[in-house]
C-alpha cells in the first residue's frame, strides 16, 4: 500500500479558501454528529516526525472542545501492562456524539512492540486479529472510525528529526525510538505496509496521507474527515449503515469461528442433587482451603481469574458468591454487581463497562450478572432489537477469547433452580422482614416469562460455551450442593490452567 503513495506538494494559497470552507463545514458536521449520536474515533498514526501532533492541532482548532478528547498514546505504563492489551483503548471510547482523536493508537502499540522485541510474530498476528475484531465490533455498534497513516520519506524524516534535535526547546521530543524508526526505515516500511494491508477493512479503511508537504497533509485529512462525517450522518438519517469506500484493496476479513462444547438444555438437568449438612461442611472447607492456595499461586504467576454468575432470580447467586469470596484474600479480588446500565454506559458499546471492571492480572474479578444480559434480558424486555442482540453471541465469544489470550481463567456459572423452588423462595422472601428487600414486582413479572427466558438461556449456553470458556450449569435447588459445585469447578479450572503451564 505504501509503495503506491506519491508525495505531493500543494500551494498554500490555492488550498487556503477550500480549507477555510471545510473548517466551517466541520463545525456544523460535528454538531450534526452529536445530534445523530454518532461516536467518532480518528486515529493519526505514521512515521516519527511525520507531523501527527501539528495535524491534530489544525484539525481541532475550530471544533467545540466540549465534544472531543485528544489522547497521545505512548508505551503502556506498569498499570496498563497488567490489563489486556486493548484495555486502555476500550477505556477511552467516546460517548455517542463525541470525538476521540488519537495521536498514535493500537497500531503503534503493535508495530513498535514487534520491532523492539517486546512481542513475537505469533503475538503480532494475534494482535492484528484483535484489532480487526475491535474495529468491527465498534463499527457494528455505530462508531465511525477514521484511520490515517502519515507517510513521509526517509530523507524528509531525517531532516525533521535533525531540526528538532538542534533546538534546546524541541530536543526532548526526539527519542531513541524515533531515531531507530529512521535508522531502520526499510524494516519499518515493510512492517507498516504489512500491518496496513492486513487491517484495511470495509468497516475501517485506511487513509494514507502524503505528509512530506504539510499543506497537502492538512488538506487530505480535513477533506477525508468532513466527507466521512457527512456520509455517516446521511446514512444515519436514512436508517442505513455507513460504509466508506476504501482507497485500497481490503484484507478480506472474516470473523473467527469458535469450537463449541456440547451442552445440556435446562430441562434436561437433574435438579435432585443435594448434600447433607455433614457432607457440605467437609467439602466446603476442603475447596475453600484449596481455592485460597490457588489464589496465591495465581497471584505469583499473574494469572487473572474471572468468575461470571448468571441464574434465575432467587437462584442463590449471592450466597454462592459469598462462599467463593470468603475463601479469598480480600486484597486480591473484587465483586462486581451488575445493575441496569447508567446513561454514560448506555452511550457506549455495551462491552465497555465490562472491560472497565476487569481487575489486574493475578487478581480475581467476580461478576454478579454479566455481559450475557445482552442476549438474554435485553431482547426479551425490548431494550435491544433482536437482530442486534443476535450479533452479541459472536462479540461475547471474541471478548472471552481475548481475555483467555491475556491469560485469564474464565469460570461461567448458570445457577439453575426449577419453577417450584423459585416460587417457594419468593414467598419466603415476602414473609421474612429481613429479606423483603430482595423481592420486587419485577421479579414476579419476570417469572411470568419463565418459558421465554428458558429458551433464551438454552440458546445462550449453546452458542457461547466455547472450549476456552465453557458454561457450567449448577444444580441450585439445594444451595449447599450449588456452593460446593461452584467452588470445586473454579479450583479444577485453575488447576487445569496451571498444569498447562508446567
Amino acid at each position: 500500500m505504501l509503495e503506491t503513495v506519491e508525495q505531493k506538494k500543494t500551494k498554500r494559497s490555492l488550498a487556503a479558501e477550500e480549507l477555510n470552507t471545510m473548517r466551517e463545514e466541520l463545525i456544523d458536521l460535528a454538531n450534526a454528529a452529536k445530534a445523530a449520536k454518532i461516536p467518532v474515533i480518528i486515529t493519526i498514526d505514521g512515521w516519527s516526525a511525520a507531523g501527527k501532533g501539528s495535524q491534530i492541532a489544525k484539525l481541532i482548532k475550530y471544533m467545540d472542545p466540549r465534544f472531543y478528547n485528544v489522547e497521545s498514546i505512548r508505551t503502556p505504563n506498569s498499570v496498563e501492562k497488567r490489563k489486556p492489551w486493548l484495555h486502555r483503548y476500550w477505556q477511552r471510547l467516546p460517548k455517542q456524539g463525541e470525538f476521540l482523536i488519537l495521536d498514535g493508537s493500537w497500531y503503534r502499540d503493535t508495530v513498535n512492540a514487534l520491532m523492539f522485541g517486546e512481542i513475537d510474530k505469533d503475538e503480532y498476528k494475534r494482535r492484528i486479529k484483535d484489532i480487526n475484531t475491535f474495529e468491527r465490533q465498534l463499527a457494528d455498534d455505530g462508531y465511525l472510525i477514521i484511520k490515517f497513516f502519515l507517510h513521509i520519506s526517509e530523507k524528509e524524516q531525517k531532516k525533521r528529526l535533525d531540526k528538532l534535535a538542534e533546538s534546546e526547546i524541541t530536543r526532548w521530543r526526539v527519542t531513541e525510538t524515533d531515531l531507530e524508526n529512521n535508522r531502520n526505515y526499510e524494516k519499518f516500511f515493510k512492517r507498516y505496509d504489512k500491518t496496513l494491508t492486513r487491517t484495511n477493512t470495509e468497516f475501517a479503511p485506511w487513509h494514507i496521507v502524503s505528509a512530506n508537504d504539510k499543506t497537502t497533509a492538512q488538506f487530505t485529512i480535513m477533506m477525508t474527515v468532513t466527507n466521512a462525517i457527512k456520509g455517516a450522518c446521511a446514512a444515519k438519517e436514512k436508517g442505513e449503515k455507513f460504509i466508506e469506500r476504501p482507497e485500497f484493496p481490503t484484507a478480506g476479513y472474516q470473523p473467527e469461528s469458535f469450537r463449541l462444547v456440547k451442552t445440556k438444555k435446562l430441562a434436561d438437568v437433574d435438579m435432585d442433587k443435594q448434600l447433607t449438612d455433614e457432607e457440605y461442611g467437609k467439602k466446603l472447607e476442603k475447596y475453600q482451603n484449596r481455592l485460597f492456595e490457588l489464589q496465591n499461586i495465581c497471584y505469583q504467576k499473574k494469572i487473572p481469574v474471572i468468575v461470571a454468575y448468571e441464574g434465575w432470580d432467587a437462584g442463590g447467586k449471592g450466597g454462592n458468591i459469598k462462599r467463593v469470596a470468603s475463601a479469598l484474600d480480600p486484597r486480591g479480588y473484587e465483586v462486581k454487581p451488575i445493575a441496569a446500565p447508567e446513561p454514560s454506559e448506555l452511550a457506549r458499546h455495551y462491552l465497555w463497562r465490562f472491560w472497565n471492571r476487569l481487575e489486574n492480572d493475578g487478581h480475581f474479578t467476580i461478576f454478579d450478572r454479566t455481559w450475557y444480559g445482552r442476549v438474554m434480558v435485553e431482547p426479551i424486555e425490548k431494550i435491544t432489537p433482536q437482530w442486534r442482540a443476535d450479533m452479541a453471541y459472536q462479540e461475547i465469544n471474541e471478548f472471552e477469547e481475548q481475555l483467555t489470550e491475556w491469560g485469564a481463567v474464565i469460570c461461567k456459572f448458570w445457577i439453575n433452580i426449577d419453577k417450584d423452588e423459585q416460587y417457594r423462595r419468593f414467598k419466603e422472601r415476602e414473609n421474612t422482614p429481613s429479606k423483603q428487600w430482595k423481592i420486587t414486582d419485577e421479579d414476579w413479572r419476570n417469572r411470568e416469562k419463565w418459558d421465554e427466558y428458558e429458551r433464551a438461556v438454552d440458546r445462550m449456553v449453546e452458542l457461547t460455551s466455547t472450549e476456552f470458556a465453557p458454561w457450567t450449569i449448577v444444580e441450585g435447588n439445594d444451595k449447599k450442593y450449588a456452593r460446593v459445585k461452584a467452588l470445586k469447578t473454579i479450583c479444577k479450572m485453575i488447576e487445569e490452567r496451571l498444569e498447562k503451564l508446567r
